[in-house]
């Protein structure tokens, strides 16, 4: 990536994994499934439900980590069940497609009522692939829209949900034009077409759009450019794709020195800009704006694995949390019908480690997100997550 980083980078190293996961996430090959059906097995609510729960363990070291916590964030979970039991089941996929295809069919095969996971787009899409026929239905932890659909929903926050959530704020804030600045690679496109459909979703008028050759030369490159740009559209703000393994930090100090002010001109981050905290003290972010999880509903969470395992959760450990969460308050309804995709796409939602979440029909999930900015190398929350899905601004 960026070597005049690399040994902040390398300070921090676990944080980023989170990171690259969502990278590899939107990097995968990937196929469309369809809208959701809407149907799924009829379960024995008066006896425990089988959950299969694929994790990436068996592939890479950093996998194994996150494979870990998963499951232990899943167990966690299932503690706090209330006259609902679960039969955990967990298969190692080794961040595998064609394993977790293969682990998929097996768990269905001896009675898996709703897989939990695969984490990567293409694991999981495969996995709902081989289940498809089976009617079961697949929670993936993916954050990648593409995969979304029939059997395949995302927990992952996704693009869509931080953009959506940072352009309704900036209109309200009274921003007119913003000028899109993405890398030329897939995340970059993923992440400029989730801004542009926020923007026509919510009446904000695109302001052009700046891309750049992924490396430390495009960024050097593309700096003048972007600041041409903000100029000759008169954009009252940027919004950059780039997160701060990447192309962030670089930007941060060159769009200021491009004559760019973050006084005069939002920069608006598609990214969390607080990890690693280091990002912080980046001269460029100061005053900028994006978007994260409820601070307290997360520390909270990070508190109880904490006291459980005696270790700080994986950044992406939450998803399995609440992905039995919410099986275990539609099982606990005592409806026979509680996993079909019908019944986990209710409007109400679900609690769970980074505040309130849906499951949509077409296999995304909207997320409650606070907005935030950085004043004096600290987050400052400017705009609270929702609290429910009642009238809510997301």
């Amino acid at each position: 990536m960026f070597a005049v980083f690399e040994k902040t980078r390398k300070s921090v190293a676990r944080a980023l994994v989170a990171l690259s996961f969502v990278a590899l996430a939107a990097c995968e090959p990937i196929a469309l499934t369809g809208p959701t059906s809407g149907g799924g097995p009829a379960i024995n609510t008066s006896a425990p439900v089988p959950v299969a729960l694929l994790v990436p363990g068996g592939g890479a070291a950093g996998d194994g980590i996150v494979a870990r916590d998963l499951e232990n964030a899943a167990r966690l979970a299932m503690a706090d069940l209330q006259g609902v039991e679960i039969d955990l089941r967990v298969y190692n996929t080794g961040g595998n497609a064609q394993q977790a295809a293969a682990l998929a069919q097996n768990a269905v095969d001896d009675g898996a009522k709703v897989i939990l996971g695969p984490l990567f787009a293409e694991a999981a899409n495969a996995a709902g692939v081989a289940v498809s026929d089976d009617g079961v239905n697949v929670l993936s932890f993916s954050n990648n829209t593409s995969i979304a659909g029939g059997n395949v929903f995302v927990l992952g926050n996704t693009f869509d949900n931080s953009a959506d959530r940072l352009v309704n704020y900036a209109k309200r804030q009274g921003k007119q034009r913003i000028l899109i600045v993405h890398a030329r690679n897939l995340a970059g496109e993923v992440g400029r077409d989730a801004i542009r459909k926020a923007l026509a979703r919510h009446g904000v008028s695109q302001a052009g759009i700046t891309d750049y050759e992924f490396s430390q030369e495009g960024v050097l490159s593309a700096a003048p450019r972007i600041s041409g740009a903000v100029t000759a559209q008169n954009a009252d703000a940027i919004f950059l794709t780039s997160d701060t393994a990447g192309a962030l930090p670089l930007f941060a100090q060159m769009l200021p020195e491009n004559g760019v002010s973050p006084e005069t001109t939002r920069y608006i981050g598609l990214t969390r800009w607080d990890i690693p905290q280091q990002t912080l003290a980046l001269p460029g972010v100061q005053g900028g704006w994006f978007a994260l999880p409820d601070p307290a509903t997360s520390a909270r969470f990070r508190a109880r694995y904490q006291a459980a395992y005696g270790t700080n959760p994986h950044p992406l450990a939450g998803l399995a949390f609440d992905g039995i969460a919410a099986i275990g308050a539609l099982v606990g309804q005592g409806d026979r019908n509680a996993l079909t995709g019908r019944a986990l796409t209710q409007a109400s939602g679900f609690v769970g480690t980074n505040g309130v979440f849906r499951l949509r029909a077409d296999g995304t999930n909207q997320r409650a997100l606070a907005v935030a900015t950085v004043r004096n190398n600290q987050v400052v929350i400017l705009d609270p997550a929702p609290t429910s899905f009642r009238g809510a601004g997301l």
